[in-house]
């Protein structure tokens, strides 16, 4: 039955679902499963309005991939029924592999398993079960099909996922410095020798996109205080981790308690179907259910750490060019000692250090935003701006933090 819906999104307006495969792909639990996990995982926690999903942000992905290949077309570039196809589902799939509160969580409950290389592995299960039907999604995915141009719409230093989260979040968070002008960038796409390019009075364009990039960075994914409550989260997950598997009772729903209670790999996933079963269950929802019931643990870091997130009393983080050295560190173990009645060990897991980078554009990378110019010739964004800001946006920016509960003040 009529299976090429259209929808209302809050950024783009009317969005069309162009085929029957795009809806049963969304129809599908492992997509729905979006629904549930925040797309600015604990941005929220400074930005009130930060409250859409992966759900959201796949969808308007592909919205942008089929304005990108009706620009193309229109330009001359022949693209099949079922390429055009191909390169949606590629785009609509590509974050289904995400774990709860967007990245905040890779390394805490996984081990070594990358929300990309998991992606993949869902996208080969759904070909499984949609009969090579996403084959062809699945090479452009990996960039191994001949037509480069269709990887980079989906995973460049351009690409639509970039221009959709840049759009969205700027738009829920209310940061409007942060748009990056994606309409015009996407108009001035170009095909040169199967490859992606910018048509040259696209160049500004590209300038804004990369200031965007930067500003929303600094501004918002890298915020301050959104970095000290995604380490508090990623600290508690761990503490709960550790208890787990020492032994200690740690309540939590039957899909995240399987995951704290061993270390799980790729290959592991790759090769037991059961692992796949739990993480498909495994949403924001588990993270925050759990923490909430961790507030009245017997454990005295678990209790407090999942206290102060369920309350927002957030631990106090400061930034610096150089790293905090060892005996820095020491002494705020020792204040958290005393002041938590804790002993050095414990005291240990209520300070986190670390570092923040960023780096708008890498100018040396294999995929680099190219300039068709006005004779023909295909030319590095660097050298086609005559201005100097690209060239300082291709620089890497760091800065190193240390977070400490405020009451030791």
């Amino acid at each position: 039955m009529n299976k090429k819906k259209i929808f209302n999104d809050p950024v783009y307006g009317f969005v069309t679902v162009p085929t029957e495969l795009l809806f049963d792909l969304i129809e599908h639990p492992y997509f729905q499963r979006l629904r549930r996990i925040q797309q600015l995982g604990l941005t929220s926690f400074v930005y009130p309005g930060a409250l859409h999903t992966r759900f959201h942000h796949a969808l308007g992905a592909m919205h942008l991939t089929q304005l990108a290949l009706r620009t193309l077309k229109d330009k001359g570039v022949k693209i099949s029924a079922a390429e055009g196809e191909a390169a949606q589902v590629a785009i609509l799939l590509h974050d289904i592999g995400h774990g709860p509160l967007s990245h905040a969580l890779e390394t805490a409950i996984f081990q070594d398993v990358p929300h990309e290389q998991l992606s993949l592995y869902l996208m080969k299960r759904l070909n499984e079960q949609f009969e090579g039907r996403l084959s062809l999604a699945i090479a452009m995915f990996q960039g191994s099909y001949g037509r480069a141009f269709f990887h980079q719409l989906i995973s460049s230093q351009l690409d639509m996922d970039r221009l959709d989260y840049l759009n969205r979040d700027s738009f829920y968070t209310g940061v409007q410095e942060g748009r990056p002008g994606a309409d015009r960038l996407i108009k001035m796409l170009q095909v040169v020798d199967e490859r992606l390019v910018l048509e040259e009075k696209a160049v500004y364009s590209v300038e804004n996109f990369l200031v965007s990039r930067r500003l929303m960075y600094w501004q918002v994914y890298l915020h301050k205080t959104v970095t000290s409550a995604e380490q508090m989260v990623i600290r508690v997950m761990q503490r709960a981790r550790d208890l787990a598997r020492a032994g200690v009772a740690v309540p939590g729903s039957s899909c995240l308690s399987y995951f704290l209670g061993r270390a799980v790999t790729l290959a592991e996933f790759e090769q037991n179907p059961e692992i796949l079963g739990h993480f498909v269950q495994l949403d924001d929802v588990d993270i925050w259910s759990a923490i909430k019931s961790w507030t009245s643990h017997p454990d005295p870091v678990l209790s407090f750490l999942a206290k102060s997130l369920i309350n927002r009393q957030l631990f106090k983080i400061v930034l610096r060019p150089e790293p905090y050295d060892a005996d820095f560190q020491l002494g705020i173990v020792e204040l958290i000692a005393d002041t938590f009645r804790l002993s050095m060990d414990d005291a240990r897991q209520l300070i986190i250090t670390g570092r923040l980078s960023n780096t708008a554009y890498d100018a040396n990378a294999d995929e680099p935003i190219n300039i068709l110019t006005k004779s023909g010739q295909v030319v590095n964004v660097t050298e086609a701006s005559d201005l100097p800001n690209i060239q300082a946006l291709s620089q890497r920016v760091q800065k190193f933090y240390i977070c400490y509960p405020k009451e030791i003040l």
